[in-house]
């Protein structure tokens, strides 16, 4: 049987090792302490699962904070924040070799895969999307407030892969245009700053015509940026990338009945992005919005709403506790939205 390895355990990557786990897959998850400990306290514990709510005793689950304990996994899906995939691939490249061993970055970003392979010539590396956010409570509760299935690249050992996963219940599908696939789900990952500067969860805050007219300033400047660039992203919604703007500005009670089902979301849902910030942690603004900007900056032109936004988030990086109260949509709109003029 296939042994799994979960580099960078996580929301995201705990969700998907509950899974593994709960199917009865060999899957060790590496992570920091904070994990080691609310596990052993609690358990695993797993909502808003497509297969329902599901807890795993702490016997049953493998957690170790060495990466060097990976020596044996066949799979390793790489869940860290895309700030740490150099050292990530440092971790792996220093693993004895294993014949066949596989590597998915599941991670925000579209450059992690790339640079895994540059690091890990010897080892197959597959680009791979997750489209759901996973909110971390306390006591090990991981609740994941949206849907979609898992994407990865197809090729050599993408099916092994996906069926794996699916043995799991972790619904995966096969895609020739993974960069695309990217590039489009970073285009809805612009609301996660938005959304983590609200303070609301993702529903209430996309229903509230404010916050939805800066996402989609920033999405046309990344848009119009990408056209320049030759880059074509792949819907990650049920609309082309184009329309999605147009929608966004439509007023509440039209957005409300034309884009229902982007407020399927779960009432607790929230960006990563926030949790970040409300945990004092650095963020993944330079690979989000500020993909945008370096995109922009290799064709020598400029995104300045998305780069004030980076610029915005830094600050209050640069000061823990220094969001002392949600923005208003008029608050961000009067720091952001003339830049996106």
């Amino acid at each position: 049987m296939i042994a799994v390895g979960i580099l960078g355990a996580g929301s995201i990557g705990c969700f998907l090792g509950a899974h593994l786990i709960r199917a009865g897959i060999p899957t060790l998850m590496i992570a920091r302490q904070r994990l080691h400990e609310e596990v052993a306290a609690h358990g695993l514990h797993v909502s808003g699962s497509k297969h329902g709510s599901f807890d795993l005793p702490a016997d049953r689950v493998r957690i170790a904070t060495d990466p060097a304990e990976l020596a044996d996994c066949d799979v390793i899906l790489v869940t860290v924040k895309s700030a740490d995939t150099g050292q990530a691939a440092l971790a792996i490249a220093s693993l004895p070799n294993r014949p066949g061993r596989v590597v998915v970055s599941f991670q925000n970003g579209v450059r992690n895969a790339e640079l895994l392979r540059q690091r890990l010539p010897a080892v197959q590396v597959i680009a791979g999307m997750v489209p759901w956010n996973v909110v971390w409570k306390a006591g090990a509760v991981f609740h994941r407030g949206s849907a979609g299935e898992l994407m990865i690249a197809q090729g050599k050992e993408s099916a092994r892969v996906s069926n794996m996963l699916g043995d799991a219940g972790l619904e995966t599908l096969l895609h020739r245009n993974l960069p695309g696939v990217l590039w489009g789900k970073l285009l809805l990952n612009l609301n996660n700053p938005i959304n983590a500067l609200s303070g609301l969860p993702l529903r209430d805050q996309l229903a509230r015509r404010g916050y939805r007219r800066i996402l989609a300033g920033m999405m046309r400047e990344a848009l119009q940026i990408m056209r320049a660039a030759a880059v074509k992203p792949v819907k990650a919604a049920r609309l082309a990338p184009r329309l999605v703007p147009w929608v966004l500005d439509l007023p509440d009670a039209v957005f409300l009945r034309v884009a229902s089902s982007m407020l399927k979301i779960d009432p607790q849902a929230r960006s990563s992005m926030w949790e970040d910030l409300q945990r004092g942690r650095a963020t993944e603004i330079d690979y989000i919005n500020g993909e945008v900007v370096r995109l922009a900056e290799s064709i020598g032109r400029d995104a300045p709403g998305n780069r004030a936004m980076v610029e915005l988030v830094h600050k209050i990086e640069q000061r823990p506790g220094s969001l002392t109260a949600p923005m208003s949509a008029e608050e961000l709109a009067g720091l952001l939205v003339h830049r996106l003029d």
